[in-house]
């Protein structure tokens, strides 16, 4: 295969300036002494830590651009949130919508709270949120769910690792009983046993109810995996809290055929006469345009097949004040455009990774509570019909970017909205 070499004759390396020429060995060597700033050594929030930080902070910015009046009088209910305390930043915030949603949990026309900085954002998931009301709305399921945690236990040999197995597996009863213990809403739902070679991986999943629940089945986990350490007849000769299983915060295969958090399938059929009107193409060339990037996904490496699963649910979860990091596990999973027997549209969306809540974490903070209450899906209660919801939002914009590449209005959207 021809390869392609233009490098420019000034290409920018490190290791020299056009200038002048300096010892690179002392210029990236390790300096010793005081750091020339420090944080307080209190990580929790109080008027004297806000004003030891800001007595640094200030000479490097404006104070009431992250710590404004309200902030500041109101700043006790962040404690709970975050360590060493400065402020907040303000993030725009956009409304899409109306979408409908006819889910086994959602049932609504939603408003959809989208923060984000990225023009042309709001705009795109506005149309495709609109577009499939016009169609009667998008069918939503929630498939299953469960949170995972995963310790790992590192034995001498197979033998070793082989009766621990068999030890761990007579004592489902008396682990789920410890993890409960720990929490009001989490239930042990099932325990997986991986052995790699001398290595075994006890893969603890959780029904977490309302909340998203990272921290809660890592909490109870771990009073079993403390249990483990101190009861088993094969002790291990090393052992650690997560062995890097369960995908937490890391896009992963397992869970495109199983789950972490909640796994939601959506979709809709939208008459031909809509797809033109509105996306000013053809249900056919949209199919098309699935099947060459599917291909142009498999030469990436993708894991799954999606369009850009990863704005929809960013906004929402910064919006919403969901663990914004879980967005690189929870934006994968596989999208599909077909051209059903009438000629309309047929498209689908399933997600197996949506670690979404409506308690707990950041969804109490005002802001964060303000936007699930328009939503109507603040509180006890709600959490699926949230995930439901969010899988037809990544619908929306699915069908809203394939749309506007098969009409190449792509590029002239972000030119009128970004550059106006």
């Amino acid at each position: 295969m021809p390869k392609m070499n233009h490098a420019a004759p000034n290409t920018y390396t490190p290791f020299q300036t056009q200038d002048e020429e300096y010892d690179l060995t002392s210029q990236l060597a390790p300096r010793e002494g005081k750091p020339s700033r420090r944080l307080t050594p209190s990580p929790y929030i109080s008027e004297k830590a806000l004003n030891q930080r800001w007595k640094t902070l200030s000479a490097l910015t404006d104070r009431s651009l992250l710590l404004d009046d309200q902030t500041e009088q109101n700043c006790a209910i962040f404690d709970r949130n975050i360590e060493h305390f400065i402020g907040t930043v303000k993030v725009p915030v956009g409304i899409a919508g109306p979408l409908r949603v006819n889910g086994l949990h959602a049932q609504d026309d939603y408003l959809v709270p989208l923060a984000t900085t990225e023009a042309a954002l709001v705009s795109s998931y506005n149309r495709g949120a609109q577009l499939i009301t016009k169609a009667g709305g998008a069918s939503a399921m929630l498939l299953n769910e469960g949170v995972t945690r995963t310790p790992v236990f590192v034995f001498e040999t197979l033998a070793e690792a082989g009766q621990f197995v068999a030890w761990v597996t007579t004592q489902y009863e008396q682990f789920k009983h410890i993890a409960e213990t720990t929490t009001s809403h989490g239930k042990l739902h099932d325990i997986n046993v991986n052995i790699e070679g001398n290595h075994v991986y006890l893969v603890f999943e959780y029904h977490t109810g309302d909340a998203s629940g990272q921290n809660m089945v890592t909490i109870a986990t771990n009073e079993v995996y403390h249990h483990i350490l101190k009861t088993t007849p094969i002790e291990p000769k090393e052992a650690f809290l997560d062995g890097n299983l369960s995908g937490d915060k890391k896009a992963n295969n397992y869970t495109l055929r199983h789950v972490r958090g909640k796994k939601v399938t959506a979709e809709v059929t939208i008459k031909r006469a809509l797809v033109e009107r509105y996306l000013h193409t053809t249900p056919e060339k949209m199919a098309r345009f699935g099947q060459v990037t599917t291909t142009g996904a498999a030469l990436s490496g993708s894991i799954g097949v999606n369009a850009h699963y990863a704005n929809a649910l960013a906004a929402l979860y910064i919006a919403c004040g969901q663990d914004a990091a879980c967005v690189a596990e929870s934006a994968i999973g596989m999208t599909r455009m077909e051209v059903n027997s009438q000629g309309d549209l047929y498209a689908s969306v399933t997600l197996p990774n949506l670690m979404v809540g409506t308690v707990g974490g950041g969804t109490g903070l005002p802001s964060q509570r303000a936007c699930l209450e328009i939503l109507g899906l603040y509180g006890a209660g709600h959490a699926k019909a949230l995930a439901e919801m969010a899988a037809a939002l990544c619908l929306a914009g699915e069908l809203s970017i394939v749309g506007a590449f098969c009409a190449d209005h792509f590029s002239r959207a972000h030119q009128k909205l970004a550059r106006k």
